[in-house]
């Protein structure tokens, strides 16, 4: 009779490995920090200014060092020690955090302060990704890896679900609380990278030329595989992003008030959460590029039935169901990115991964918003997952090794 027990064991086994678990310790500490930051920063420009403009600048602003730097972070995370990398941004954004801290105890109403700060968060988080991100495969075993990412994806989406809402009720207690709890979390996770045992991985060689920095883009262009992974992400997010217009089905769609707004924007990340649980006891073992595929078709089909829904019940419903598909495709593009991928490249390749999951976002969010002036709120929905779905079926024709590969913990480059 099979262990009912070993799916969990075989699951958490993975933090076994020390390094693994301190590493993911600190990822999640700094990511659930800098939820506090965000809604944090948020409530505080807009209390100063009263002009949403300003709302969106807080975020523009943290993510134009992503694009601007890609080919200096990425070739950083390549030449030096991840680990040290890692625990110096960290502790870049502490002092950043620090400065913000020090407005608000001064009571300074000035915004251009906040938005200078702002910008060198962004600088250490764009330099921190890239570590982040390639140094998970140097912490586990190959065969172990998809497990080790659905457990920093899930970390992830615990943060980004409960991070804000923690922030906002600190803010309520007072504006400078946020920012120092938000500190003191970052501090003990730069006590938690410091602990990251020193493994041998490859590192950079030769000067830092312009072949050098531009190697990631090269790669990714020539590994066809690695392409389709990255450019699936990006077009699929792009069209498939409903989320920017949740307001507008919330009080004109729905009618369900800033309650059930809040029970909108929550449930694409529980429905990622709990298919990322899943994945951690029940990892994908065969047929890989299929699954993904069909991920990705099903965020575009219950994009679509979110969009023609009018009941509640419904469109909760099928925005947790995107969530979940989309945590699929996640899960199986960013396995087979970090294994694809060779080490002394790896940095190289994540930070344009990073930046175009940034842009697919925002430029998602864009596009969701002119199509609603456009054609309407429901047909801008429909249309961008139908076109989601259209993507699914163009890259699984015009990426036929992607499409075949089978496994995500083993890399077959005769297939």
């Amino acid at each position: 009779m099979p262990d009912s027990a070993e799916p969990a064991r075989r699951s958490v086994g993975v933090f076994r490995h020390r390094g693994f678990a301190v590493y993911w310790g600190g990822r999640f500490l700094t990511t659930f920090a800098a939820q506090f930051i965000s809604v944090s920063v948020g409530w505080h420009v807009y209390s100063l200014t009263r002009d949403p403009l300003d709302l969106g600048l807080v975020g523009l602003f943290q993510f134009l060092p992503f694009p601007v730097l890609i080919f200096v972070t990425g070739t950083v995370a390549d030449r030096f020690d991840r680990r040290w990398i890692m625990g110096i941004c960290i502790a870049g954004q502490i002092l950043c955090v620090a400065g913000l801290l020090a407005l608000i105890l001064a009571g300074d109403g000035r915004t251009w302060p906040i938005f200078a700060l702002l910008v060198l968060f962004g600088t250490a988080r764009a330099f921190l990704g890239p570590a982040s991100q390639s140094i998970t495969p140097n912490l586990v075993p190959s065969a172990e890896l998809a497990t080790a990412v659905a457990w920093t994806t899930s970390s992830w989406q615990v943060a980004t679900i409960l991070g804000p809402v923690v922030g906002g009720l600190l803010y309520g207690l007072a504006p400078s609380v946020p920012f120092a709890a938000a500190a003191l979390l970052m501090a003990a996770a730069v006590a938690m990278t410091a602990l990251i045992p020193a493994m041998p991985r490859a590192s950079l060689p030769g000067a830092v030329d312009w072949p050098a920095l531009s190697a990631g883009f090269r790669y990714i262009w020539k590994e066809k595989v690695v392409l389709g992974a990255i450019s699936l992400d990006l077009f699929a997010v792009l069209l498939g992003g409903a989320v920017a217009l949740l307001p507008a089905y919330a009080g004109d769609i729905l009618h369900v008030g800033p309650v059930g707004l809040g029970l909108l924007r929550a449930a694409p990340g529980v429905g990622a959460l709990a298919m990322a649980l899943w994945l951690t006891r029940r990892p994908i073992t065969d047929h890989a590029g299929i699954v993904m595929f069909a991920g990705v078709a099903g965020f575009g089909l219950f994009a679509c039935v979110f969009g023609l829904s009018v009941w509640p019940a419904l469109s909760i419903l099928a925005l947790l169901l995107m969530g979940a598909t989309d945590m699929i495709s996640v899960y199986v593009r960013e396995t087979l990115i970090q294994l694809w991928t060779p080490d002394h490249l790896r940095g190289r390749v994540n930070a344009v991964n990073m930046v175009f999951i940034g842009a697919s976002n925002e430029l998602g969010a864009f596009r969701a918003g002119v199509s609603a002036a456009l054609i309407g709120i429901v047909p801008a929905v429909v249309v961008g997952g139908a076109g989601t779905m259209l993507v699914a079926g163009l890259w699984a024709h015009w990426f036929p090794r992607l499409r075949a590969i089978r496994r995500v913990d083993q890399v077959d480059r005769s297939a």
